[in-house]
């Protein structure tokens, strides 16, 4: 394949991850969570950077294609970490502690929680949740923009 076959899929990749995050918002009525948002960002930006390539034709932007896709994939899997409780996640989207709190704070603390929370699954398929397949998928997104750095002119 050429490098505009790879950077073509690569950026179409990103594209339908962002089309399929999108309808599971707004068709699908599933509010992202903060984590969610981080994902997409470099979602977005391989989009740009495979546009970019394709218009200028220059082959050192598949490597930042590449990052952008490893970028998402991390994040995916630190979503996942959090959903699984392995780790923590951010305090603004993720439960607290309740011992040891008065009832006043503890009425603050749950007047203050955001809407949705990054250490539920919302959605899996085949044990996976859905920040587990966007890492799956954007190590493959990953793998084809490397693809299309090593291709020959």
């Amino acid at each position: 394949m050429t490098f505009r076959t790879y950077t073509l899929l690569a950026a179409a990749g990103s594209a339908a991850m962002m089309l399929g995050a999108l309808g599971f918002q707004y068709l699908g009525e599933m509010a992202p969570c903060k984590l969610c948002y981080w994902q997409r960002y470099p979602h977005i930006a391989a989009i740009a950077i495979g546009v970019l390539a394709l218009v200028l034709g220059w082959r050192w932007l598949a490597g930042l294609g590449a990052l952008a896709a490893l970028a998402t994939a991390g994040v995916g899997m630190f979503h996942t970490g959090v959903e699984r409780g392995w780790w923590e996640g951010p305090t603004t989207c993720t439960s607290q502690p309740i011992g040891g709190l008065s009832t006043d704070d503890l009425l603050n603390q749950i007047m203050a929680a955001p809407l949705v929370r990054c250490d539920e699954v919302a959605w899996e398929m085949f044990g996976l949740s859905m920040a587990s397949w966007n890492a799956v998928a954007s190590l493959v997104l990953a793998g084809i923009w490397v693809m299309a750095l090593r291709t020959q002119r």
